[in-house]
């Protein structure tokens, strides 16, 4: 099958998954592995070759953040146990106030995804969105989307994330990356208060498994809280777990992107890379559970680290298989052929391409890499030519690799997991939020054109 078949069968497929999930309890790995067999076989992969493409997806997605997972849980782990999270959501309720704590979540999630890629920096901030949850009896739900919105826009807009970056230097201005972060700020700003809003929103509506009403953990005071830890780490100790992956990263991106050579590159470089860097952070915890003398419950919490993320890390490689076999379908060819017909649209092409590989394929960054190559040579038919206006092109196509995150995205699972949530209220929050925050950027992009 190819063509706008393939693209009904797909579409067809997706609303099977989420029946089956959703309505007949199917569990999504089984659900979404059985749907991607389905589909392999209905888009005409070679038979000898399905078995090789759906190992490919799920291996695949083990080895770019399975480690990551297993690690940032375990760090997150330690920071619960010995009391650092809720240290350091004090911290931050004492700098922003008390009474905006999704606010508060969405800008250090904004900041830490402009060096860490999105899925990692939740992974890392899931400890501190848990304690501020605990410290300001706020919507845990309302934190996650927060978090998540946060993450989500510098990841798609604001190098040195590598899609930005790939997308800048496909359509000509990666020699201007600062214009590319400039027009990354701008473009940030009406996703984050759309985001914002919907955290608020639904925050109200959705209950995750962790609100347990009037008889668990979140309605205990801070003081019991506390207390119930003993003496909470110093401020230092607390934030060094996170901190020194994020400095890490950081630096490793800072490396590629000054184009530093010999020794200090190739040290950065690998310090950088997020197994790395979060093996360092792992050590960092460790030290902090020697320092709080709770380092015989090393070999537990690795353990019961180990018991929470299989599953996430199952699901996830499932939806990376599912995202593998429209991949290697005819649909993006068939998408690739028939560009031009939205080219009419403007800066309006870009974002809906970009948003049609991302709801297809799952990876933002595939999207954003993928849509840069369609778009390079059609700059010209679609009006734009000078560095701002290709740079706003570059932010159209991060907003469509925003829309949206469902089953086969990776860190769909990610927030849905990790923020306790059901894979329907996973569609009812992260989908949704993707969806918004979409938009919303295309709103304050189409604006930004009208004034560039």
């Amino acid at each position: 099958m190819t063509g706008f078949p393939l693209i009904i069968a797909f579409v067809l497929a997706i609303v099977v998954m989420i029946v089956a999930i959703s309505k007949f309890k199917v569990h999504p790995f089984l659900s979404i592995m059985s749907v991607s067999l389905i589909l392999a076989l209905v888009a005409g992969i070679p038979l000898g070759d399905i078995a090789s493409v759906i190992g490919a997806g799920f291996s695949g997605t083990f080895s770019s953040i399975g480690i990551v997972i297993i690690l940032g849980a375990l760090i997150g782990t330690v920071l619960e146990q010995t009391g650092a999270a809720l240290k350091l959501a004090d911290m931050v309720v004492k700098l922003v106030g008390q009474k905006n704590p999704e606010l508060a979540i969405e800008l250090m999630g904004w900041v830490v995804s402009i060096p860490v890629f999105c899925d990692s920096g939740f992974v890392i901030l899931d400890p501190i969105r848990r304690a501020m949850v605990r410290r300001t009896r706020t919507s845990s739900v309302a934190m996650t989307v927060a978090l998540s919105a946060g993450l989500y826009i510098s990841h798609v807009f604001i190098p040195p994330t590598p899609g930005p970056i790939a997308a800048a230097n496909t359509l000509g201005i990666g020699d201007n990356l600062l214009l590319v972060m400039g027009m990354g700020v701008l473009a940030s700003i009406l996703p984050l208060i759309a985001g914002l809003l919907f955290a608020k929103y639904i925050g109200k509506r959705v209950k995750s498994a962790d609100e347990t009403g009037e008889s668990g953990e979140l309605v205990k005071t801070y003081e019991e809280l506390v207390a119930s830890y003993g003496q909470l780490p110093g401020g230092f100790n607390a934030l060094a777990p996170i901190i020194v992956p994020i400095v890490l990263m950081a630096l490793g991106s800072i490396a590629s992107m000054a184009g530093w050579t010999g020794i200090a590159f190739d040290l950065f470089n690998f310090l950088g890379k997020p197994i790395i860097a979060l093996g360092v952070g792992t050590v960092c915890a460790v030290i902090q559970l020697a320092t709080t003398k709770k380092l015989d419950k090393f070999y537990d919490l690795t353990n019961d680290t180990l018991k929470v993320t299989g599953p996430i890390l199952f699901v996830t490689a499932a939806g990376g298989v599912l995202g593998k076999v429209i991949s290697s379908s005819d649909m993006v060819n068939f998408i690739t052929e028939h560009a031009t017909v939205l080219g009419t649209v403007g800066i309006f092409f870009p974002f809906l391409l970009a948003a049609i590989l991302k709801s297809a394929q799952g990876s933002s960054t595939v999207a954003i890499t993928t849509t840069a190559g369609i778009v390079a040579p059609l700059l010209g038919a679609i009006g734009m030519s000078t560095p701002a206006e290709i740079a706003l092109v570059v932010m159209a196509i991060g907003a469509g690799a925003m829309t949206v995150s469902h089953a086969n995205d990776s860190y769909f699972w990610v927030v849905t997991n990790f923020g306790q949530m059901t894979p329907e209220q996973g569609y009812e929050t992260q989908t949704t939020l993707t969806l918004i925050l979409g938009l919303a950027s295309m709103v304050g992009i189409f604006i930004l054109s009208l004034i560039f």
